[in-house]
């Protein structure tokens, strides 16, 4: 994605990834249920839809960072069902599925860092941080902490610690900050940056499942999956368009 249509990494981008990770749990489920995709099928066409935002971004001389949220909510919808295909549909265990995830991540990141790797090279200096760049590398990683962020969810949440869905995204919380801290102290290398992200993830999956269940209270399962993901998705436009009236969004060190 072009720069301009990259958003910068502060107090507004964190509460973006949380809206959408909310939004994505809710839409892969609603992707995988009402719609009748299942979770197998479904990852084909939202796959589809990811790729024609990328190119409509292209061809289109817009600047706006909505094609990057976009993006963003349609990779994390395809990661809820990949996420479920793996557990669901192969029988892939739990622990075994997330070490597979995070050793990939790990290897990408790897992967990514030779392929900069650059003797002569500056550091890049910008007076605004923005996001990693936004090549091939960048969305695998991007989906792989979806994926991961979906399985470790349900994991804390269902099948693992078996906590309730408040206990968990109480725990969600509790992570999410102290990473997010930590990240500040020592800096927003691209590991923590990714790291941030899969605990972000991991956090929006059960507090999405938590708003789906406060629904079922007062509506059927199709309803509440449909709601649940016009509220998410409309909390998330709020933080991206909305104006800020007072106070300077958090600013952090550009990821490298």
């Amino acid at each position: 994605m072009r720069v301009t249509n990259v958003p910068f990494i502060n107090g507004r981008y964190w509460a973006a990834i949380v809206a959408a990770s909310m939004c994505g749990t809710n839409a892969g489920d609603l992707a995988a249920g009402p719609l009748g995709l299942g979770h197998v099928r479904g990852i084909l066409p939202i796959a589809a839809a990811f790729v024609m935002i990328l190119l409509a971004e292209k061809a289109l001389k817009w600047s706006t960072v909505a094609f990057y949220w976009l993006a963003i909510v349609v990779l994390r919808t395809m990661a809820t069902n990949i996420a479920d295909t793996g557990t669901h549909e192969f029988g892939l265990t739990y622990p075994a599925f997330l070490l597979l995830l995070a050793a990939f991540m790990i290897c990408m990141l790897v992967v990514d860092r030779l392929l900069r790797f650059r003797p002569d090279a500056e550091p890049e200096k910008t007076e605004v941080p923005v996001v990693p760049d936004t090549n091939w590398r960048y969305w695998v990683l991007m989906l792989s902490a979806g994926v991961l962020g979906t399985a470790l969810g349900d994991w804390i949440a269902d099948d693992g610690l078996e906590l309730s869905i408040a206990q968990a995204s109480l725990l969600g919380a509790i992570a999410f900050a102290c990473v997010l801290l930590a990240a500040y102290r020592f800096g927003l290398s691209k590991p923590w940056y990714w790291l941030v992200v899969v605990i972000c993830r991991t956090w929006g999956t059960d507090l999405g499942d938590g708003l789906v269940r406060a629904l079922r209270i007062v509506t059927s399962k199709p309803e509440a999956l449909w709601i649940s993901t016009c509220l998410t998705a409309a909390l998330l436009a709020i933080i991206v368009f909305g104006k800020v009236s007072s106070g300077k969004d958090l600013e952090v060190a550009q990821p490298n």
